[in-house]
């Protein structure tokens, strides 16, 4: 997907809160700044010069999207920490004219690298920031691909909560299609159909419409692609109607009808307690899904929300592990409990 960084913030936020992808674009950059409490800051006019534009021009940025800056390490220093900044510039083997008249300046503003980075993906007139937001494209699919194995499509399943998820979803998934088997008079087809209710319930595709967003081949379980909080909603969805479509033939004494089970459909997934964990669901989904697959849900578009510092960890960072190495782990386990009996 084609993202054009000057105008979505999410995909900037998306990009400046991956603490893997920012190492690596660090490295490539380059940028030489000033050394200052543990990292690399650079002054309003050295980035001007770095993207040869004007003093006014960042100036002009930096009223615009003060708040965003500000969130990505731009500051202003004063007192203290601003002797403390001239201090390391003295201490630079560089004319003191590289940084202009700062001698006197009662307070002076600093971009760290992130902040550098975040003006970069705003400043539309410089061509050097139109070849760095390249590179910066380029950095961030080459770290996820590195980091996931070469492939983002199963990138849930290195979250450590995806196999319980995935294993208890297995038991409500059967326990539902027991219902349907027992209680609703309907052929084969009816597992399809009250599957797609539940997806479309949740997040707002049929499983066909999921398939063709995330790319999957036919041969591509899409449970096996669902992040761990999606399998554990469905299994509440499975465990909860299942349960009700059973209750319900009972006391009809037979088998339940399609329009009869719509209609306990609609009254289930309308009461008011799934609210707050669809939408939590909907955004985790959206979310993720545009950050680690460059995969857009169109039907939930208003959820999507920059992904988080810690998501990346969980997903990318040395907690996150192949499905692999998870079932090699647990059969482990099994294996030393079975010993110990």
């Amino acid at each position: 997907m084609s993202k054009d960084l000057t105008n979505s913030a999410v995909d900037r936020q998306n990009i400046l809160n991956n603490p893997f992808a920012i190492a690596e674009i660090e490295k490539a950059a380059g940028v030489r700044g000033i050394p200052f409490e543990g990292k690399t800051v650079l002054l309003k006019d050295q980035v001007a010069t770095f993207f040869e534009v004007t003093l006014r021009t960042v100036e002009n940025y930096l009223e615009q999207n003060a708040e965003e800056l500000a969130l990505n390490g731009y500051e202003v220093l004063k007192g203290k920490r601003l002797k403390e900044l001239k201090l390391s510039i003295q201490n630079l083997d560089v004319p003191e004219t590289d940084f202009g008249n700062i001698g006197k300046t009662p307070q002076l503003g600093i971009f760290g690298f992130r902040a550098f980075l975040n003006l970069a993906m705003l400043v539309s007139e410089s061509e050097r920031a139109k070849l760095l937001r390249q590179a910066i494209l380029e950095i961030v699919i080459d770290t996820i691909n590195q980091r996931t194995g070469g492939g983002t499509k199963y990138v849930n399943q290195r979250d450590e909560d995806f196999l319980h998820s995935a294993f208890t979803e297995e038991d409500y998934r059967k326990q539902f299609t027991d219902a349907l088997k027992n209680h609703v008079d309907m052929g084969n087809f009816k597992y399809a159909v009250y599957t797609d209710k539940i997806y479309v319930s949740i997040f707002r595709e049929k499983a066909k419409e999921y398939r063709k967003i995330l790319k999957l081949e036919k041969t591509d379980c899409v449970r096996s692609t669902f992040y761990a909080e999606i399998l554990d909603l469905i299994a509440s969805y499975e465990c909860g109607f299942g349960d009700l479509l059973k209750q319900d033939a009972e006391s009809k004494g037979r088998k339940l009808n399609s329009w009869e089970v719509d209609a306990l459909f609609k009254t289930f997934e309308s009461q008011a307690h799934w609210k707050p964990l669809i939408e939590k669901s909907r955004m985790k989904m959206a979310s993720r899904d545009l950050a680690f697959r460059d995969a857009l849900h169109l039907q939930l578009k208003e959820y999507i929300a920059p992904v988080q510092r810690d998501e990346y960890e969980r997903f990318l960072g040395d907690k996150s592990k192949e499905l692999a190495e998870r079932l090699e782990e647990a059969k482990d386990v099994m294996k030393r409990l079975k010993e110990r009996e």
